[in-house]
């Protein structure tokens, strides 16, 4: 029982962090687009002055997040998992009452301010997948691992919802585009009275080694340096990038050019979700039993490109066509994302995977920020265009695998 709530615990601080990162698919553009009552620009900036602003905006976070995660993993190693975890989830609830109080005072400086902070305090989910580990069992972890990919899925399904419900004033006259996130600040000191109470200290034996503050950079340099990961992370960047390429500017461009309301883009996001989990459910266990990991990912990191493009060519007037793309989409995204780590697992010794899976991550924070930053630039120019070099970049990113990984060179794949 004493697990059962633990592994509770641990689900609820995954859940509701990713439930944070859904709210805010349907409030960007809410922020920037001018028939907005929630507009923060000033009426003095040009729509592409404020793509620029929202590019940065979405980039702060995986910037700060990229250099804080190594160092929460750390922190948890030398004073435990319940009180990292504690205070990583406590700067996340401040840092969204911060940005709706942005939001209702236009304060730009504090949106990027709180978008910083809960970048720097979002170690709760490297520290959750930590606790995972101490509390299982070499018979259990792959079912309590498990629980991550669901907390997964079920964020990125109810987040757009709920950020699109609770910020329509025609359905409540008080909801604005701030109450989602005092909505998420509430469930966050929620989530701390489940840590408190139910969550025991995981961590058996502390670590004694210094706190190692270039970790971020350094993990940059191996997953370009080192045999194996070399051949696999040049592809999983591109990949990467060309997504944030697409989804930094998706939500502005249904909002501008389809005319969705926010709530329309949190349904439709909740929708891709859903596509998502099906996928990983259903398509990833079948096309295991019969495929290898490289063989998948050389049509799959394709198929996410093609699928972006197609995106780009839907006329203004067929905005239906929207719904047909992502079955397939949330199918190539799915197959790249599970065959991409279990192919990283296989190019490196047993001793070292966990490393592997933190340089994994740190690339994936990088090429998050980076493309954000990027595609406001582009949008400045065509408000569509970032999806167009988006499915340009994964289709590169296929390219790449195709040339860099050699499965003769690696025995175990």
């Amino acid at each position: 029982m004493n697990q059962n709530r633990a592994l509770f615990s641990i689900f609820l601080t995954i859940f509701i962090a990713l439930l944070g990162v859904g709210v805010l698919i349907p409030i960007y553009p809410l922020l920037v687009v001018s028939h907005s009552p929630f507009r923060v620009i000033p009426d003095s900036w040009s729509s592409g002055s404020g793509l620029l602003m929202l590019g940065w905006l979405s980039a702060s976070f995986p910037m700060a997040q990229f250099i804080s995660s190594p160092i929460w993993g750390q922190l948890s190693d030398k004073f435990g998992r319940k009180r990292t975890m504690l205070l990583s989830v406590f700067g996340t609830s401040i840092s969204y009452l911060l940005f709706a109080i942005a939001i209702i005072y236009k304060n730009i400086p504090l949106l990027f301010f709180s978008r910083i902070m809960d970048g720097c305090a979002g170690g709760n989910i490297a520290i959750a997948q930590a606790a995972i580990a101490d509390i299982s069992t070499p018979q259990n972890r792959a079912k309590n691992f498990g629980l991550i990919g669901m907390a997964f899925g079920l964020g990125f399904i109810i987040g757009p919802v709920i950020g699109g419900v609770f910020s329509n004033h025609n359905l409540v006259s008080w909801f604005n585009a701030a109450t989602p996130f005092y909505f998420i600040a509430g469930l966050c000191f929620f989530n701390m009275f489940f840590i408190i109470k139910f969550l025991p200290e995981t961590l058996k034996i502390r670590s004694e080694k210094r706190i190692n503050i270039t970790k971020p950079l350094h993990n940059i340099a191996m997953a370009f340096s080192k045999p194996g990961l070399r051949n696999i992370m040049p592809a999983i960047f591109l990949f990467n990038g060309g997504f944030t390429f697409f989804s930094t500017f998706c939500a502005v461009i249904m909002a501008s050019k389809y005319h969705f309301t926010q709530t329309a883009i949190g349904n439709y996001f909740a929708y891709v979700g859903v596509m998502i989990v099906l996928s990983q459910g259903i398509l990833v266990r079948r096309i295991a039993k019969v495929a290898k990991d490289y063989q998948v990912l050389r049509f799959s990191l394709f198929g996410t490109g093609i699928c972006l493009m197609a995106y780009f060519f839907i006329p203004t007037g067929s905005y239906y066509l929207l719904y047909v793309i992502p079955p397939f989409l949330a199918g190539c995204n799915a197959l790249t994302m599970s065959f991409n780590g279990a192919l990283i697992t296989r190019v490196t010794p047993e001793n070292m995977r966990g490393e592997a899976m933190g340089i994994n991550s740190s690339v994936m924070a990088m090429s998050w920020a980076i493309p954000a930053i990027i595609s406001g630039y582009i949008a400045s120019i065509g408000e569509t265009l970032p999806i167009l070099v988006g499915s340009i970049v994964c289709i590169s990113g296929g390219v790449c695998f195709w040339l860099m990984f050699n499965p003769k060179q690696f025995p175990n794949v």
